[in-house]
């Protein structure tokens, strides 16, 4: 580690973190990537993703955030302006950032026959993604809050999983995904999370409040990531905790990403996040997430 990274404001000493483990290697192997997700809790894939699909993907996105002023020329460098016309200019802050998340190249990516192909090696099974998508902006300076995927998806199958995709390069002062290591094990704090739903049980937070590096300290175990490039591919289990570091960009740019969860078809899903629009959390759909505020907003996103 080069870099003085952190989470959430604390500085990760050397000590408590490590790198994450690479599986590409196993990819024509689709037993031994069950058995590897089974025993890290994540699978890291490299280049396995096309990039000018993933590079055309970030432009769009970006080209939509420049029509409402948070955005500066050219679209791909992301660099933010610091201001927002969105309110001024959509009434429905939720159908605008829906109209964001079903950009058609965006959507090529995360539900296209790649990512298809790629997450039927995965489960063993043919596969049905979300419908909604987790769209990430995180500004300079911003993180997301470590948490349990579980708690915010849990109607439905228990081999659901997480595809957190960079879109375009995400060095570790970008502030990409952080997992702490062997979390998908403790059982003791999953046991306190397991069942929970956010939508049922607003009397708790559905993140975990004790600061990542402390958890670290406490458990005995490392906070793990790594630079990323556009092609790349994190995938996690619902137990796996997680948030990202802090966003640092030397350059003061926004980090891009998405999230989409693919399950086995056969098997239920959560009502919430499927249809046109998916209900989403409250029903508030899009609008429900924090994506859908202006790209100044103070808010910590998850």
């Amino acid at each position: 580690m080069t870099a003085k990274l952190s989470a959430l404001g604390h500085e990760i000493p050397a000590h408590c973190f490590g790198p994450l483990n690479e599986h590409t290697q196993l990819l024509d192997d689709s037993t031994a990537l069950q058995l590897a997700l089974e025993d890290d809790g994540y699978l890291l894939l490299r280049d396995v993703l096309p990039v000018d699909e993933v590079l055309a993907a970030r432009k769009a996105i970006f080209e939509k955030l420049i029509g409402v002023g948070e955005i500066n020329e050219p679209a791909l460098e992301g660099m933010p302006t610091g201001t927002s016309q969105r309110e001024a200019m959509h009434k429905d802050l939720g159908a605008f950032w829906q109209d964001v998340c079903e950009t058609e190249s965006l959507r090529s990516l995360s539900h296209g026959t790649t990512m298809h192909a790629l997450m039927e090696k995965v489960l063993g099974a043919p596969v049905r993604p979300f419908d909604f998508l987790w769209l990430r902006t995180m500004l300079p300076g911003k993180a997301s809050a470590f948490h349990y995927d579980h708690v915010y998806m849990n109607r439905g199958s228990e081999d659901l999983l997480t595809c957190w995709t960079p879109l375009g390069e995400a060095p570790m002062v970008d502030g990409p995904m952080l997992l702490v290591e062997g979390s998908h094990k403790f059982s003791d704090l999953i046991e306190e999370y397991k069942g929970f739903d956010v939508d049922k049980d607003q009397s708790r937070p559905g993140h975990v409040t004790m600061n990542p590096v402390a958890l670290a300290e406490e458990r005995d175990c490392r906070l793990l990531s790594t630079d990323f490039k556009a092609g790349d591919l994190l995938i996690v289990t619902m137990f796996m905790l997680h948030g990202s570091l802090d966003n640092q960009s030397p350059q003061g740019r926004v980090r891009l990403s998405c999230d989409t969860r693919y399950q086995p078809a056969a098997h239920p899903i959560d009502e919430r996040w499927i249809g046109s629009p998916p209900k989403g959390h409250g029903g508030k759909s899009y609008g429900g997430v924090g994506g859908a505020q202006p790209l100044t907003s103070d808010l910590i996103r998850r």
